[in-house]
């Protein structure tokens, strides 16, 4: 496994390497089996696989959540080379942004709610990082997971927007044993949180098989009134959306597509999951 901090080492190992496709998973470290299932996807579907780990300060609205947020480079490089990634991409802050950055995007409704609501100016710093590591790393194919999904979604529209030639994967939802979606976040959680944290999968695996016996506004109430029963959960927003526009909807004739979304802050960590209903 190969190991870079800067851009000149990665671009000069693919000029001699000469691969003929390239799968990129872009991470901000702290990985868990989530992460590790994208490289294995990768690994299956080209020559070489990159991974990069790189905690962005653009994406982080709150300064605190980005201090707090959990590294550990020993760790998931270990990890890394137990799953026979090729390539793995570490640079600093000022590898990344030699110059200063302000460029502004646009995604529509995308961008603008439930995640884009509740953190200002995260997509934007999503969208400076990705099309950063996509323009050094110039990959055929690369790899998020869905518990990301509004994340998933601008990406997509990042790339049709600049017409770049990449095919952007969604792998799905990797949950712990109690159906707690993984999350680097988890790291942060007590035992006593994650276990009250596994209450989140239950409303929304409820609400995902009871289309057809309650309305949109029923099981939203339902949704917030069973994780209020919990001292420990404090549901930020929770939202039946169209999956492809992800404009909310009121009912359920609005679109076939359906997913819920949330994010739930469980004592000092916020967290994020979603789930597709079912028809």
């Amino acid at each position: 496994m190969q190991v870079f901090k800067t851009v000149k080492e990665i671009q000069i190992y693919f000029i001699n390497s000469k691969p003929k496709s390239i799968g990129f998973v872009p991470t901000m470290g702290a990985l868990h089996v989530g992460h590790i299932s994208l490289i294995n996807v990768s690994k299956k579907q080209n020559n070489i696989t990159v991974c990069s780990i790189f905690v962005n300060p653009k994406q982080f609205n709150n300064p605190e959540d980005l201090i707090k947020y959990p590294r550990n480079i020993d760790a998931d490089l270990e990890k890394l080379a137990n799953a026979n990634c090729d390539v793995v991409f570490v640079p600093s802050v000022e590898e990344m942004y030699p110059n200063k950055i302000e460029k502004e995007y646009n995604f529509g409704i995308l961008s603008t709610v439930m995640e884009g609501e509740h953190r200002p100016g995260h997509f934007n710093g999503v969208a400076i990082v990705i099309e950063r590591l996509f323009d050094i790393i110039k990959p055929n194919k690369a790899y998020f997971g869905e518990k990301d999904f509004q994340q998933l979604s601008v990406i997509k529209e990042l790339v049709k927007q600049l017409k770049l030639p990449i095919k952007i994967i969604g792998c799905p939802i990797i949950r712990e044993d109690n159906g707690l979606a993984m999350s680097s976040r988890n790291e942060r959680l007590t035992k006593i949180e994650h276990n009250a944290a596994s209450e989140i999968n239950k409303a929304l695996k409820y609400v995902s098989q009871n289309k057809n016996n309650y309305s949109v506004l029923e099981l939203k109430k339902y949704f917030n009134n069973y994780l209020s029963k919990n001292k420990l959960l404090t549901t930020e927003y929770f939202e039946i959306a169209d999956g492809n526009s992800l404009t909310p909807i009121n009912h359920w004739n609005e679109t076939e597509y359906l997913i819920a979304f949330t994010a739930v802050m469980v004592g000092g960590v916020r967290l994020i999951d979603n789930m597709t209903i079912i028809n």
